[in-house]
């Protein structure tokens, strides 16, 4: 018997640190120019994290603004999925590190990691355990800290990501988007595209490792590129297609804020106006797994979003994984 349940986000929340860092600031720190990083990024400030904070504060600050978006407290949780790639520890998960610093006592708590993917990875898990009946409230954060496996000497990659986190309150019942089509992928048949590569069981941190720079992200950008456009397109067309939407029903496509090429790329692969693509890559960078979370609440924030809109995120990330999912505003979806 299908369950009678729809999994939808009742509230939503995010948390940026104030200390920014501009394309004027890393034109001191490497070889790049505020032209260059532009062009080839579409990026201009990212947000840095201070020393003292860390993926489970900042994604505490977060899931407390969810909550009281949602009109709930800490007690009504039942469970808590985190979705990071700069957690606090290796063990244990930056979950149970929230569930302690918010009270929720009761709650069950698991790390998740998908990399930039993790938000959408967090709604479809969530989605599952609410219509399956198992729990009636999830929270769902993302955060990172990205600066503290970020090389500043390399050009490549420390002008592209920043610091930030997101949360979301995902029931049965309330007022918001319903959870509808959503899709997940992955290929991991080259996984040195995009890495850390020190600091696991395969390569355990060492002196050498240390000088080697192997505990700071490595990525090779132009095979990550057509891996990325052609990922999430599939997907965001097989999310539609799960709820019989087409192309045109996209209310607005939030799309990972990793490269305004990848999107730009994706965007003409869709019939859908500039005008339906909403960026804050601009603004914060590449904020890996809370990346789509920030867009989306800032979305909801600056536009007047009506019953019946549908909103399609979609990610990709290390891994590599992708995922795509379809948010229907205040009706239920197909």
């Amino acid at each position: 018997m299908k369950s009678s349940k729809q999994a939808r986000i009742v509230g939503l929340g995010s948390y940026l640190p104030t200390q920014v860092l501009s394309n004027a600031d890393l034109e001191k720190k490497v070889d790049t120019t505020d032209e260059w990083i532009v062009t080839r990024t579409g990026m201009k400030e990212r947000r840095i994290a201070a020393p003292e904070e860390s993926a489970s504060s900042m994604g505490c600050l977060a899931a407390k603004a969810a909550l009281d978006k949602a009109g709930m407290s800490p007690d009504d949780v039942d469970l808590i999925l985190v979705a990071t790639l700069t957690p606090d520890y290796i063990f244990p998960s930056t979950a149970c590190l929230i569930q302690s610093k918010i009270g929720a006592g009761s709650a069950a708590a698991m790390d998740i990691q998908a990399a930039c993917s993790g938000y959408i990875y967090g709604l479809s898990t969530a989605k599952a355990f609410i219509e399956s009946g198992t729990y009636k409230n999830v929270l769902v954060v993302a955060t990172e800290k990205l600066s503290s496996i970020v090389d500043y000497e390399d050009r490549n990659t420390s002008i592209l990501f920043g610091d930030g986190a997101t949360a979301c309150v995902i029931s049965d019942k309330g007022e918001g988007f319903f959870i509808g089509g959503i899709t997940l992928c992955s290929d991991g048949k080259e996984p040195e595209i995009l890495i850390l590569p020190a600091g696991g069981s395969k390569n355990p941190a060492t002196i050498e490792t240390v000088k080697n720079k192997e505990h700071f992200i490595k990525m090779k950008g132009k095979e990550l590129f057509k891996y990325a456009v052609r990922m999430m397109e599939d997907a965001v067309k097989k999310s539609l297609e799960k709820v019989g939407l087409t192309e045109e029903d996209i209310s607005y496509l939030v799309p990972h804020q990793a490269n305004i090429r990848i999107i730009d790329a994706l965007a003409r692969r869709f019939k859908i106006g500039a005008e339906k693509i909403y960026l804050t890559i601009h603004k914060y960078g590449n904020t890996s797994a809370s990346s789509v979370g920030i867009a989306l609440d800032e979305l909801c924030v600056e536009k007047e979003l009506k019953e019946g809109d549908n909103v399609v995120l979609c990610a990709f990330g290390a891994g590599l994984t992708a995922g795509a999912v379809v948010l229907t505003k205040g009706a239920v979806a197909k």
